[in-house]
């Protein structure tokens, strides 16, 4: 009986892992098509995005229902609490990658309304997207397997996201003064590139959660690199 009861706990925590899991797969989808939508202007793939949000909202509550669940009856201890903490507010990182993903697809269905925008600017959104998603991407590996290093690895890298979104800044900002009629467009393709600058935040967040759960230590030793946004530069 002692056997079948440990047996049921450990399923519990892996099955609120494999959840998360599952999650960090739909938020990566969302960001890798909000992505194709901006650089392709395709209006489908925007709004595929937006309809899609919905999961990721029912998928962090269901995740934040078994964690409390296993909380109040399993009452786990040492590894076992940090594990189920760590999924809960990786969850919780997960649900606001979806939001900015679905933003930034809202934002793609005007930026198509207008002018296309020049190649160099589209392949500098790209470039930051695609750095933004491998790291997205290699955090949730790290997260499914226990990769402490690989982790350590993105934690490590954040300011090169920064870099990316201040050197799209200073672009954008000379497009819109050289031609005034891109200011709408400009401005909407800007603050998709803020949206993409904050996943890359919550990738660097799950980071720090996995090495909250691997060692038991809040933060990871050393200062977070982080290279400042330019001001005036903040997205709802």
């Amino acid at each position: 009986m002692n056997e079948h009861i440990v047996k049921s706990y450990e399923d519990e925590l892996n099955a609120l892992t494999a959840e998360t899991v599952r999650m960090g797969g739909l938020a990566e989808a969302a960001v890798a098509d909000c992505l194709q939508a901006v650089v392709k202007r395709d209006q489908d793939q925007a709004v595929a995005v937006v309809s899609r949000d919905e999961r990721l909202d029912v998928a962090e509550r269901d995740i934040e229902r078994r964690a409390i669940r296993l909380i109040a009856l399993r009452q786990p201890m040492a590894n076992d609490l940090r594990k189920t903490v760590a999924a809960m507010k990786i969850a919780n990182n997960l649900e606001r990658i979806g939001d900015l993903a679905k933003n930034i697809s809202k934002r793609t269905l005007v930026i198509i309304e207008e002018e296309p925008m020049t190649s160099p600017l589209t392949r500098s959104i790209e470039r930051m997207g695609k750095l933004v998603l491998n790291r997205l991407t290699a955090v949730l590996d790290a997260y499914s397997r226990s990769d402490l290093e690989r982790a350590q690895s993105v934690w490590s890298s954040d300011d090169e996201v920064d870099e990316h979104y201040n050197s799209l800044f200073r672009e954008l900002l000379t497009y819109m003064m050289g031609d005034p009629r891109t200011i709408t467009a400009c401005t909407h393709m800007l603050f998709a590139a803020k949206n993409l600058e904050r996943i890359g935040d919550h990738a660097t967040n799950i980071a720090e959660l996995i090495h909250y759960e691997i060692t038991g230590e809040d933060t990871i030793s050393g200062a977070r690199p982080k290279t400042d946004a330019l001001e005036g530069s903040t997205a709802p």
